[in-house]
C-alpha cells in the first residue's frame, strides 16, 4: 500500500514563470529523490520496456529528434537529450503544445533527485478556474509509480492496478493532498490565497468526483 503522507511529504513542488517567443509562460516544477543510481533512474525514464511497468505504454522512437505518443495522453518530440542526466521533449495533448524537461542528479549514497519541469502558457481564465493542481496532480500521480516503481519493499502499485487504485478512497486522499499542497505552491508564488483555495477545490473536485464547490 501506497504511505500517502509519506510520498507526499516527499515530493517539491515550486511554481514560476518564463518569457518564450511567444510570450510569459507558467513553470511547474516537481522533484523527488529516489533509492536508486541516476543510470537506473534514467534508464527507467528512457525506455520504452520500462515506462509502462510505472507510467503509461509508449510508442515512437525515444531519441533526439524522435516522435513518442503515451497511450490516451501526450505525445511530442524528443527535442534534446544528454545521458544520463536530462532530456527534454514537446508535450502536445489536446492540440495544445507545452514542454517537459526531466533532470537526474546524484544524490549520493546510491540515491538520485529526479525533477520534472512543465513549461506551457495557460491563460489567466484557466489558471484561475483550477490553478497549477490541473498538471499537478497528473505529475504527483506520474511520481507515485515511479516510486512504487523503485520500492525496494514491495509497496506501491503498478499501472494494471493504478486505475482502481485512484478511484479508491486512498487515492481520493492522495489527490486531495496532492492538490492541497499545490494550493501552497501558488500562494507562495504570489497568488491570493483565497483564488488559489477557490481553484484547489475546484480541481480538488475535478479529480476526485467530489461535489463541485
Amino acid at each position: 500500500m501506497i504511505d500517502v503522507t509519506g510520498q507526499i511529504s516527499a515530493v517539491e513542488r515550486r511554481l514560476g514563470s518564463r518569457t518564450l517567443p511567444a510570450g510569459q509562460a507558467r513553470v511547474l516544477t516537481i522533484s523527488q529523490t529516489y533509492d536508486a543510481p541516476v543510470a537506473d533512474v534514467w534508464d527507467a525514464c528512457t525506455s520504452a520496456e520500462r515506462i509502462p511497468r510505472w507510467f503509461l505504454p509508449v510508442s515512437g522512437e525515444l531519441k533526439l529528434g524522435g516522435r513518442y505518443q503515451l497511450e490516451g495522453n501526450a505525445g511530442g518530440t524528443v527535442e534534446r537529450c544528454d545521458p544520463p542526466h536530462s532530456f527534454a521533449a514537446t508535450w502536445e495533448l489536446g492540440g495544445e503544445v507545452s514542454w517537459i524537461e526531466v533532470r537526474l542528479t546524484d544524490a549520493g549514497a546510491g540515491r538520485t533527485r529526479f525533477e520534472l519541469e512543465h513549461v506551457a502558457h495557460v491563460d489567466d481564465q484557466r489558471w484561475a478556474e483550477y490553478g497549477p493542481g490541473a498538471v499537478g496532480i497528473g505529475w504527483d500521480l506520474a511520481l507515485v509509480g515511479l516510486a512504487s516503481h523503485f520500492a525496494t519493499d514491495g509497496t506501491g502499485i503498478d499501472p494494471a492496478s493504478g486505475a482502481a487504485w485512484v478511484g479508491s478512497a486512498e487515492g481520493r486522499r492522495f489527490m486531495t493532498e496532492s492538490s492541497a499542497r499545490w494550493t501552497e505552491a501558488s500562494v507562495a508564488a504570489g497568488t491570493p490565497a483565497d483564488q488559489a483555495r477557490a481553484a484547489g477545490d475546484r480541481v480538488t473536485a475535478f479529480y476526485t468526483g467530489a461535489p463541485t464547490p
